[in-house]
């Protein structure tokens, strides 16, 4: 293990303090004290089978704002590893250091331009596709927004830890009620009601796969969209846009890669939890996609991706063109752009 690795620890939590510092309190409520009740059971090593008590959460949260409130205007500090002080964005010279010593750490810029950081065990590296993917298991330093899942310079990150309690979530809220459709074929189909537990670290094996075969996706759709794509994504100012830019790079994703693997695969649980979560702006451009789901089975489908694949190429493709020609000027009419170009039967 690698040496001063508490001191390690500590100095990428306390990046992600500042990052969340300055970032956090953006979400809507709901969102903000779901991810604060997660992000309690993570600090406090609690399973989440086990219930976070709800006087504890708010003292903790009050402690909490408190902390952003001294660290808002503080800047990212270097990691300090064998000797050397290394920019904290700089995961590849970073995790040179790290795999060896069965670490594994991830940076990079998110959604709404807010920076995330986390650190944790090396579970397995390995190359997809000539596209290198490392596989995180206990974590220990994150910030509040745990991504499952992540494309950074060209490597996979993939957290399951991470996946894990978004899993447990997600079954959790369908138990309240309960109700027929995707996500229950999907739990039916991992086994969920003779035990949620095992039922659960099947999902999280299973998922992992769909998780890469998305960020997979989006490398193969980064290929032919170009790198100017992402530089349209970190000059937009406003949410609208970058929702409907990232949908739209999300859907051609999963019509290149993800979906067609998992048909070939006959993956009927990872299909089943995919359609439970084709949801948000993702879902409302592509109704056709949903609609074949709901309908015919697995040769709608089908088809409906070879449509999205042409469909969502052009519509990126004609999104970077008037990014080129208008720069930031452009960001309402590629919004508008996007919101008429839906895909429908």
């Amino acid at each position: 293990m690698i040496p001063r690795l508490d001191a390690l620890i500590g100095e990428v939590q306390q990046n992600c303090h500042i990052a969340d510092a300055r970032h956090a309190r953006n979400m809507t409520l709901c969102n903000y004290l779901l991810e604060m009740r997660d992000f309690y059971r993570w600090e406090h090593g609690l399973q989440q089978s086990e219930p976070a008590p709800r006087a504890d959460v708010g003292r903790w949260i009050a402690l909490r704002e408190t902390l952003w409130n001294d660290l808002e205007e503080s800047e990212f500090s270097p990691l300090s590893i064998e000797d050397q002080l290394i920019d904290p964005f700089a995961s590849e010279s970073i995790n040179r250091e790290l795999l060896p010593h069965g670490l594994v750490y991830g940076a990079g810029i998110g959604r709404f331009h807010k920076p995330n950081f986390f650190l944790g065990e090396l579970l397995r590296h390995e190359q997809r596709n000539g596209v290198k993917v490392l596989v995180c298991g206990c974590e220990y330093a994150r910030d509040l927004t745990a991504a499952p899942a992540a494309m950074r310079q060209g490597t996979v990150y993939l957290r399951q830890e991470a996946l894990t309690r978004w899993l447990w979530e997600k079954a959790e809220a369908w138990g309240i009620k309960a109700r027929e459709g995707p996500l229950k074929a999907a739990l039916d189909g991992y086994g969920y009601g003779a035990g949620a537990a095992a039922a659960i670290a099947r999902m999280t094996e299973g998922e992992s796969e769909t998780l890469i075969l998305h960020e997979l996706g989006e490398h193969a759709a980064g290929l032919l969209l170009g790198g100017d794509w992402e530089d349209m994504l970190s000059g937009f100012s406003g949410r609208r846009a970058e929702v409907l830019a990232r949908a739209v790079r999300d859907n051609l994703a999963d019509c290149l890669v993800t979906l067609p693997a998992l048909l070939e695969r006959e993956a009927e649980p990872s299909l089943h939890f995919w359609f439970a979560n084709f949801e948000g702006m993702r879902r409302a451009l592509f109704p056709a996609l949903a609609q074949a789901y709901d309908g015919v089975g697995d040769k709608a489908i089908a088809a409906a991706l070879g449509q999205g694949r042409d469909h969502w190429l052009a519509a990126g493709r004609r999104l970077l063109e008037l990014h080129r020609r208008r720069g930031a000027d452009a960001e309402e009419e590629i919004a508008a752009l996007i919101e008429a170009n839906t895909l429908a039967l």
